[in-house]
């Protein structure tokens, strides 16, 4: 997801924004959306593969729990459709990192699923990165429109296959919390505020913070940055054209300080934010019936997947609203994981193939949690009208998105764990008084990442 000045990606986002405002208005759903597929169903055979007999395949992807078990159904249909073995590798991140220690011991996987468009860049400067064959680009050229295509090429030349979208700009809550509290989802930052304290002031505390997990609180960031400081800032900040002492930053951090500033908005406190990783915060804000641990927690589609873990049923128990607008628009940032094969081989092009086609994506559509930018799936096979309606707008906005900024920054900035923007935005939630010391750390941070 990261990206080094590809300029096409970065289009409007008003379309996306208002799209995604539109489809997530009916939460408990809607009388004339399509049946959803039977949960069971696989996908009905549609791109061609070739017979793999006996070859063995590695796929690497730094998915672990629901989202790994139910990217591993999707193999399990390449392995029936074409003969080959194929092996999930858990990767870390870096993932960067992770592959090169791969590639140095004379081991790297088949194909590896990259979270990040500076990833891609990488693989394809260090020369691991294969580009895709005749039979991914045409389900490519088929299916996706040039904006996700423009995201899986590096210098004109298409390297990866965007297997997975995220609208990142989302705020899932407990229904029956707001229910208690009398809260209505908010559709302004000031009005989120406002809800926040009826809410801790309730007994339940408002947001459960990922803070354990950096990458989390760069997308607070971006959301209140792109809303309030406006597009072409955000993509001037997210190329290093302008510093991160910048006053657009300073207003931002000092807005998100509202929320990270008063502890009783966070489930357990700074401490307890600090000390919580992504699927706890979500699991945790949809157990406890109307005394949750919390109230609502931010992330994109993909919290349904957490969600599953718990009794609570999406479209009833958890519902979800648009990132509310700092601004004067709301904010609508994507993100994503992108396929690249890293050996020239045959069975690694039919996993590309296969990825880029719908067949793939609708397998793990019905499990829920999970968007695909690919326009051929069809919208039946997500399981409910939330995760419908959110796969809907994407599809209709077409290339007018913003990608996540730190995924697109150099991983030493923007993606790695106890290290640039991950961390001294954790530094932010434990001091969120610290305003102008964040900036100047995350800016000589960055200078150092973009060499700048």
């Amino acid at each position: 997801m990261r990206e080094h000045g590809t300029g096409r990606t970065h289009l409007k986002w008003a379309a996306l924004a208002v799209a995604g405002a539109l489809a997530l208005t009916a939460c408990g759903g809607d009388a004339d959306e399509e049946p959803s597929a039977p949960q069971g169903a696989t996908a009905s055979p549609g791109v061609e593969l070739p017979k793999l007999d006996g070859e063995k395949l590695q796929v690497a992807a730094v998915w672990t729990g629901p989202e790994q078990e139910n990217f591993t159904k999707v193999l399990k249909e390449f392995e029936k459709r074409t003969g080959a073995t194929v092996t999930f590798v858990p990767a870390q991140d870096p993932i960067v990192t992770f592959l090169g220690t791969k590639i140095a011991g004379g081991a790297p996987p088949d194909v590896a699923l990259l979270p990040q468009v500076g990833a891609l860049v990488s693989a394809v400067q260090n020369k691991w990165a294969q580009p895709v064959g005749p039979q991914a680009q045409a389900q490519l050229d088929k299916n996706y429109s040039a904006g996700w295509k423009s995201l899986g090429a590096v210098g004109g030349t298409q390297y990866g296959v965007y297997y997975k979208a995220a609208n990142k700009s989302l705020i899932w809550y407990n229904a029956k919390a707001f229910e208690a509290a009398g809260v209505k989802p908010p559709k302004t930052w000031k009005e989120l505020i406002a809800a926040a304290d009826t809410l801790s002031a309730s007994g339940t505390p408002a947001v459960s913070v990922a803070g354990a997990d950096g990458w989390t609180l760069t997308d607070w960031f971006e959301n209140i940055y792109l809303s309030q400081a406006g597009p072409e800032k955000y993509d001037q900040l997210a190329k290093h054209q302008i510093k991160w002492t910048d006053d657009s930053v300073k207003q931002a951090l000092t807005t998100l300080a509202e929320l990270f500033g008063r502890k009783d908005f966070l489930a357990g406190g700074t401490s307890g934010a600090l000390a919580t990783e992504f699927p706890k915060s979500v699991t945790q804000t949809f157990t406890g019936g109307d005394r949750p641990a919390a109230a609502m927690v931010f992330e994109g589609d993909f919290v349904a997947v957490n969600i599953g873990q718990t009794e609570a049923k999406v479209g009833e128990d958890a519902l979800v609203f648009p990132f509310p607008a700092v601004g004067a628009k709301a904010p609508v940032v994507s993100g994503g994981d992108v396929a690249v094969a890293l050996k020239p081989s045959k069975g690694a092009q039919a996993l590309l193939t296969f990825l880029a086609s719908a067949d793939a994506a609708q397998i793990q559509a019905r499990e829920g949690g999970f968007v695909s930018p690919n326009k051929a799936v069809d919208p039946a096979a997500y399981p409910n009208d939330i995760q419908r309606n959110i796969a809907k707008a994407l599809i209709a906005a077409g290339d007018d998105f913003r990608f996540d900024m730190s995924d697109q920054a150099p991983a030493a900035f923007g993606g790695t764990p106890g290290a640039g923007e991950w961390k001294a935005l954790q530094d932010f939630l434990a001091n969120p008084s610290d305003v102008a010391g964040t900036q100047a750390k995350l800016e000589a941070d960055a200078a150092k990442a973009y060499g700048n």
